[in-house]
């Protein structure tokens, strides 16, 4: 009994101490963060450069919220198949409409977002994802059938989407110096891809322009959520396209649990989302036991898990090309595009769980999954592949001259 006594005196404070040792851990590399990067003062974001924009923003993607990011990304593309005008083009060019291109868009549209996320602003590969991406937009947007409204929404979604995910599922919320980071960094995205800002009452040849990013995220914030009250309506494409890009989402469930997935992905929306999309909401237990999921998470992040290391960073992408200039995706959730049939990738864990869901594993199919990765100036629907280098060329050099990783706002 006295054993067991002097047991619980010693191990007591040690099980108290750790969940507090864990949260200052956590709460270290924030404080890192803004002693690195100081601007101390509202006044003082005007002078915030896009390199260290993106470098805050790098931090939060592959450090502090990798999981909790990425899902953001994909829920702001998901999001804007609520708005008919965006749903009906997909259906139309059947990319995100049909099961057979579904998949390969959605890899597509990862790869070309990952690449200009994960490297400088003033890198070949930024350069080249985002005269892909604006090449790839060029002729819908010349033809009127992409609209300039349609283009900023989208855009002011990668900003908008991480920053909500995060405040609502994370172990903690963000400071306005990374909000202002996310809003610099997005708003010179939309400079190299040519996407007006007249809409926003500090943008076009009347305003007065913007003052910083913040400045810049909350305008976009408060004229993405008017545009969703006008914009964002029930329609059949909207659901048609939503349908197939659920099916990417729960790809690696088992087939039995599909509806469960299915209601986790209506949980994840707002109601205005769901009505757009002609979703149900999920039955109140099975919001309960979601929400108790998220809380439990954000309970253990942040007092029972260490920070993430440097060298667990969360990478989907190869750092560096092969002899052939060709990337490859280092991970997959869906299908396995871009992915390298190694050893390791055809027996890890994920391998496995793949294998036993009756998935395809990397280099499963012979080229269909293209096993030997990407060119970034290839990327997009098969019928693209191969061309636009004129294009891209011009758009490239247009990006050397702009894009030099100084401040957007100057």
């Amino acid at each position: 009994m006295e054993s067991n006594t002097s047991v619980l005196v010693y191990i007591t404070p040690l099980l108290l101490a750790y969940p507090l040792l864990t949260s200052l851990l956590r709460f270290r590399r924030h404080h890192n963060l803004h002693e690195r990067y100081h601007f101390p003062t509202r006044e003082s974001f005007s002078h915030m450069t896009d390199d260290q924009a993106w470098e805050i923003q790098k931090v939060l993607a592959q450090l502090e919220f990798p999981f909790i990011y990425i899902k953001a990304l994909q829920f702001a593309l998901f999001r804007t198949y609520g708005i008919p005008s965006i749903s009906t083009v997909l259906t139309k060019t059947t990319q995100f409409s049909h099961p057979a291109t579904s998949l390969k868009r959605y890899s597509d549209t990862s790869a070309l977002i990952q690449e200009f996320i994960a490297h400088s602003p003033s890198s070949s590969r930024a350069y080249t994802s985002l005269a892909r991406t604006r090449f790839l937009h060029a002729a819908y947007r010349a033809s009127g059938t992409i609209r300039e409204d349609d283009m900023l929404y989208t855009l002011g979604l990668f900003a908008i989407q991480p920053i909500r995910f995060i405040e609502r599922f994370e172990w903690r919320g963000l400071s306005d110096l990374e909000k202002c980071a996310i809003g610099t960094f997005w708003k010179s995205v939309g400079d190299a891809l040519a996407i007006t800002y007249d809409a926003l009452p500090s943008g076009g040849p009347n305003g007065k322009g913007f003052k910083d990013g913040l400045h810049w995220l909350e305008e976009i914030t408060a004229w993405s959520d008017a545009y969703e009250e006008r914009c964002m309506v029930p329609h059949i494409k909207n659901r048609e396209t939503a349908d197939q890009t659920t099916a990417v989402l729960v790809y690696m469930l088992p087939r039995s649990l599909h509806h469960v997935g299915l209601k986790f992905v209506s949980f994840m929306m707002d109601e205005r989302l769901r009505r757009a999309m002609l979703y149900d909401a999920p039955p109140p237990l099975y919001a309960t036991v979601f929400s108790a999921l998220l809380n439990t998470r954000w309970f253990v992040l942040r007092y029972l898990t260490p920070p993430r290391p440097y060298f667990m960073r969360y990478m989907s992408l190869t750092e560096t090309p092969d002899e052939d200039n060709r990337i490859f995706m280092t991970q997959w959730d869906a299908a396995p595009y871009y992915v390298k049939p190694s050893l390791w990738n055809r027996w890890s864990p994920t391998a496995w769980v793949t294998w036993i869901l009756g998935r395809p594993l990397p280099g499963d199919e012979g080229e269909r999954y293209y096993p030997r990765g990407y060119r970034i100036e290839d990327v997009g629907p098969r019928y693209f592949e191969g061309k636009g280098g004129k294009s891209m060329e011009e758009f490239v050099e247009e990006l050397k001259m702009a894009r030099t990783g100084g401040c957007p706002f100057h």
